[in-house]
C-alpha cells in the first residue's frame, strides 16, 4: 500500500504490481485522523473517548506506514469544529456505528463485541476510513487508562445484550498520551534479539506505566522480538505535563538502535 499526493510516485508504485492482478486506487483524503471505539449488544453501542494516532514512522508525519507510533486522548480540537468532544461522539454514533449495528442486525447478523471505527476529518466532512472488530493499537493504551466506568461491566452488557441498561461510559479529566519504542529498522525489517534495559526505571516516573508489545524472555533478560517492542504511557493534568512524563521514561530504556517520534501530542491545544 502506498499513501502519497505524488502523481509520479503514485504510477510508478501501481506499474510495478500490474504484472500482479488488478490495482486499487482510492481517493486520497486529508485532515486528522480518529479513532473511536464502540462497544455493541447488536442493537445498542456505547462509545468510548476518542483518541488519535500517529501512523507515519518519523516526526512530522514523514515516512513510511506503521501500525502506529504513538497516540493520545482526549481530542480537544474536536471542540473548534464540532462544540466539543460529546457532540462529535453522539455525531458518529448517530450517523455511523448506529446504521453499522443495525444493518448488521437486519441482515440475521448482530453484531456483538468491539468495533472500532477509523474516521478521518476532512474539510467536506467527517470520512470512514475503515471498521475494524478489535480494539487499536496504541490508541487503546491513552483511552483505557481515562476510563472510569468499569470496563467489565459495559463488556459483560455487550455479552448479554443488556448495553441499553448501562450508562454511557465515564471519562477521568486526565490527558494520556502513548510513545512507542520500536527497533531498528522497523518497519521495513525491524532487528530483533536485542536486550531491552531500563524498563523498571522507566516505569518509576510518576503517571508512566508501560505496556509490552514485542519482548520475551530469552532467559538472561527481556528482548526484542518485534518492530514495535514497548508502549510508554503517560497521564497527566495536561498535555505537557504528560508529554514530559512520557519522554522521560523513553530517554529510560536502553534498546540499541530504537527509535521513537518526538512530537507525539505536540501540537494539541490545551484545554
Amino acid at each position: 500500500m502506498l499513501v502519497t499526493d505524488d502523481r509520479a510516485a503514485a504510477l510508478a508504485h501501481a506499474e510495478s504490481y500490474l504484472s500482479q492482478g488488478a490495482v486499487l486506487v482510492e481517493e486520497h483524503l486529508s485532515g486528522p485522523e480518529v479513532s473511536l471505539f464502540f462497544i455493541s449488544d447488536g442493537d445498542t453501542v456505547r462509545a468510548l473517548s476518542p483518541a488519535q494516532d500517529y501512523k507515519r514512522a518519523l516526526d512530522g508525519d514523514k515516512g513510511p506506514n506503521t501500525g502506529g507510533m504513538g497516540a493520545y486522548s482526549p481530542l480537544p480540537w474536536l471542540t473548534e469544529r464540532f462544540g466539543g468532544e460529546a457532540e462529535f461522539v453522539e455525531l458518529i454514533t448517530r450517523e455511523v456505528a448506529l446504521p453499522v449495528v443495525k444493518h448488521l442486525d437486519a441482515e440475521g447478523t448482530p453484531f456483538i463485541g468491539l468495533l472500532y471505527a477509523g474516521l478521518i476529518v476532512t474539510d467536506g466532512g467527517v470520512r470512514v476510513i475503515e471498521f475494524n472488530a478489535r480494539f487499536g493499537d496504541p490508541e487503546t493504551q491513552v483511552v483505557l487508562p481515562r476510563l472510569v466506568s468499569p470496563l467489565s461491566e459495559l463488556l459483560m452488557a455487550a455479552a448479554s445484550g443488556t448495553l441499553e441498561d448501562v450508562a454511557q461510559p465515564a471519562f477521568a479529566e486526565a490527558v494520556a498520551i502513548t510513545v512507542v519504542v520500536a527497533s531498528e529498522g522497523y518497519p521495513a525489517a525491524p532487528v530483533t534479539g536485542r536486550p531491552v534495559g531500563g524498563l523498571d526505571a522507566a516505569a518509576s516516573v510518576t503517571g508512566v506505566h508501560l505496556a509490552h508489545a514485542a519482548t520475551a524472555n530469552d532467559g538472561g533478560g527481556l528482548v526484542a522480538t518485534g518492530g514495535r517492542v514497548v508502549d510508554v504511557v503517560a497521564l497527566g493534568t495536561t498535555f505537557a505535563e504528560a508529554r514530559k512524563r512520557a519522554y522521560e521514561a523513553v530517554d529510560l530504556i536502553a534498546l540499541e538502535g530504537s527509535q521513537h517520534r518526538t512530537d507525539i501530542a505536540a501540537g494539541v491545544i490545551e484545554r
